[in-house]
């Protein structure tokens, strides 16, 4: 058994290897958004000057590993079996849950997740205890005060965040205004000397005070000194900027790479805890029973998880260097801070989330409370406003979301509000105090347009949601596991070891499959990154092109699934088209917003010329849809009540059917890849002429037989019918789109321009 023992151990270890890697994924939003958000640096840069950070952040940092030893549970009362499996439950579960969210590129906090996977487990171990006779009680075995503190801190997290984000970006914007080049030459110093001293103050009372060099009397002599080295910081700091802008440096680079630094030592110092806290603690409870436990693993009580932490240096120096291997290469890190920046963007650009219901009642309520005060604001004040809040005026870097003075807000702000917090004891999170800071700063500079606003409230209410999510995941998941292992021994342990590296191997395997699909759109991010407008039109045509005909492979591809499956009675393949094709139509919508955005980067002329060939030819993509739904909606509603199949005579006239419908999808390929040619198009619209009248024909044909048939098969005729309907109307629309597809390439079709007039 003791042999089962250090097996555990050791795999909490590995586990630990990959927590840090999947951990810094997660955390790197923290530091990582604004400098990159900003373009303040070439990425490796960036990477560079957080890894130092990181570095030695964790290489110097106590290890903080009192919270997993007692801060949750009190481990006098707990044997050394029971640790065990709450140990190993919480390293499962977290595991899990930061890989999940780092593959849904949702930032979530590894400080709520390790404190709820800790409660929860210690929660179901104390009901079996006191199920088992014990005469303890919850107020002996739990500590529910730091979990109560954690619950505090999210909602003080996001209110004081967001708030105080949104005033101090609002008041920046009034001094700076978004030409902010102008008017740098005095107020840069003094900025620059504020946000350095703002650092200073972070890294003393948030980054440094746990570090090993930091003595009781060091951090005595800091405590009755602040105000004087504050003031003396702030001096010397405005010198040094004002100094920098003479020479020609870019100031607000320069402070950003410095809270990034900050930020980044700060997250290793203090989170280190989280991620190889636990494993720590498993080590130091084997040691303590394998020296004094006389192979008693369920009597042998873990006292000394009382006395304080002492992490070997080995230890945090390794961890450092996980770290830093796992933020330089991390691809789900890049996904992550992927999510905050698009939420930021002072750019349009890919929205990542839908709309809500109250996300719109937001932007209603918002938009009606503008109007109010436009209303009531005198004339010149508005104008003066309006003069500072110039977004036409926007300086960035290319290809940067937002510039350089809300990368530097960001980053200072956060810093100091997480040291003010630390200064009132308030469990202020590093995550939710940077995303909600960063939402508050673009919301100030106006990011969040009418045409944008709804996607991204319904992205931060998602994000807020899933750090709840992750409360409850965590104390939920871990619960259930604990209790499984106490039910069903070590064989349990061993079960929930291969299952987790079994998730892990999946989940990174669909990462990869995900990242690589995302990756090909490239060229939509080349047309926004585009300044010449005649090559963006070209680029445009290129891209609406890809994106259509990749959906009309999907809607041949469709209609053939739901035809077969309906003649073969196939109700589980009509159940799963119809998930899919709900999940095209968001899909389409996404595609329609990003080419949409595209176009207004067009020549005006050309847009204003081409946009309605452009839609229409959007509306036909998204009428065959509605079509296609249609046809699978009835289908399976008939498929799934049993009714009578489609009677032999009528498969075979309606395969028939399916095989123009391919031929005429394949013409419509080789029209597009080959190039459009006057007789080609003419055919072509023939082609579909032809296959109205034949749906026609068949329909009317289909009516007669409809009075004179089998009253028992008039259900399934009169969905054959509606199938026959649906069709029709998806070759109309094929035929409405090649007038759009024609018109959008500027050909000149002269053998058909007559036809093309008297579309129907």
């Amino acid at each position: 058994m003791d042999i089962l023992f250090l097996c555990v151990v050791i795999f909490l270890f590995l586990l630990a290897i990959f927590d840090l890697s999947v951990g810094v994924s997660n955390d790197a939003v923290n530091f990582l958004n604004s400098a990159i958000g900003s373009k303040a640096a070439p990425f490796k840069r960036i990477i560079i000057v957080a890894s130092v950070g990181v570095f030695i952040g964790a290489a110097m940092s106590n290890g903080m590993m009192d919270i997993a030893r007692h801060g949750i549970f009190r481990p006098e009362y707990f044997s050394f079996y029971d640790l065990i499996c709450i140990f190993m439950a919480v390293m499962v579960t977290d595991i899990i849950l930061l890989d999940v969210f780092n593959s849904l590129g949702m930032p979530t906090s590894t400080t709520v997740s390790m404190v709820f996977e800790l409660l929860g487990a210690t929660f179901v171990v104390a009901l079996v205890k006191m199920a088992g006779g014990s005469d303890l009680g919850f107020n002996d075995l739990l500590n529910t005060e730091k979990a109560l503190s954690v619950i505090l801190g999210i909602f003080l997290s996001v209110a004081i965040a967001f708030v105080f984000g949104t005033i101090v970006q609002f008041l920046a914007r009034m001094v700076f205004s978004f030409n902010y080049r102008s008017r740098l030459k005095w107020k840069i110093g003094i900025f620059g000397g504020i946000c350095a001293t703002a650092i200073i103050y972070f890294l003393l009372l948030k980054g440094a005070k746990d570090l090993m060099f930091m003595t009781p009397e060091v951090k005595e002599w800091i405590k009755d000194n602040t105000g004087l080295i504050l003031v003396s910081c702030f001096v010397v700091f405005t010198l040094i900027m004002q100094l920098l802008y003479v020479l020609k440096v870019n100031v607000l680079k320069v402070i950003v790479l410095m809270g990034t630094f900050s930020l980044a030592m700060a997250f290793a110092g203090n989170d280190l805890v989280n991620f190889i806290g636990v494993p720590l603690s498993g080590l130091a409870s084997y040691q303590d029973y394998a020296a004094n436990g006389g192979g008693d693993a369920h009597g042998f009580m873990m006292d000394s998880l009382n006395g304080p932490a002492n992490t070997p240096v080995i230890f945090l120096i390794g961890a450092g260097l996980i770290m830093v291997f796992s933020l330089a290469t991390s691809k789900k890190a890049q996904n992550v801070a992927k999510t905050e920046i698009g939420l930021g963007s002072q750019q349009g650009g890919d929205e990542m989330f839908g709309s809500s219901r109250i996300a719109r009642r937001l932007v209603r309520w918002t938009l009606s409370l503008f109007y109010w005060v436009r209303n009531n604001t005198p004339r010149r004040v508005r104008l003066w406003f309006n003069s500072r809040f110039n977004v036409d005026d926007t300086i960035m870097e290319q290809g940067a979301a937002f510039d350089l003075i809300r990368g530097s807000i960001n980053l200072v702000l956060a810093g100091t509000l997480i040291a003010l917090g630390t200064s009132l004891k308030l469990p202020l999170s590093t995550t939710f105090v940077t995303f909600m800071v960063a939402m508050g700063t673009s919301l100030a500079d106006r990011a969040w347009g009418r045409e944008s606003a709804v996607f991204r409230i319904t992205g931060v209410i998602s994000v807020i949601g899933g750090w709840f999510i992750t409360a409850g995941a965590a104390f939920i998941g871990a619960g259930v596991i604990v209790l499984l292992m106490h039910i069903g021994g070590h064989w349990v342990m061993m079960v929930l070891a291969l299952l987790t590296i079994y998730l892990i191997i999946r989940s990174n395997r669909r990462f990869s499959i995900k990242k690589t699909e995302d990756g090909g759109d490239v060229l939509f991010q080349t047309i926004l990154a585009t300044e010449d407008k005649t090559q963006i039109w070209d680029l445009l045509l290129i891209y609406v092109t890809k994106q259509q005909q990749k959906f009309l492979h999907f809607a041949e591809e469709s209609y053939s699934t739901i035809t077969d499956a309906f003649i073969e009675e196939n109700a589980g393949t009509l159940g799963k088209t119809e998930t899919i094709l709900l999940r095209q139509k968001s899909v389409l919508k996404n595609a329609r917003r990003k080419e949409t955005l595209c176009l207004r980067h067009v020549n005006r002329e050309t847009a204003i010329e081409k946009s309605a060939w452009f839609h229409l030819g959007n509306n036909c993509c998204m009428g065959i849809l509605y079509n296609l739904r249609r046809i699978n909606e009835i289908c399976r509603e008939h498929v799934d009540n049993n009714f009578h199949p489609l009677p032999p005579q009528y498969v075979a006239e309606f395969k028939v059917i399916c095989g123009h419908v391919n031929v005429l999808f394949g013409e419509m390929f080789k029209m597009m890849e080959g190039g459009c040619t006057a007789d080609s198009v003419s055919a072509l619209r023939r082609h579909c002429d032809d296959m109205k009248d034949m749906l026609s024909e068949t329909s009317n044909g289909l009516f007669h037989q409809l009075r004179e048939g089998d009253p028992s098969s008039m259900t399934v005729v009169y969905v054959y019918l509606n199938m026959l309907q649906e069709t029709r109307e998806i070759v109309s629309g094929l035929r409405k789109y090649i007038r759009a597809y024609t018109k959008l390439y500027d050909s000149d079709f002269g053998a058909i321009k007559d036809n093309v007039a008297s579309e129907k």
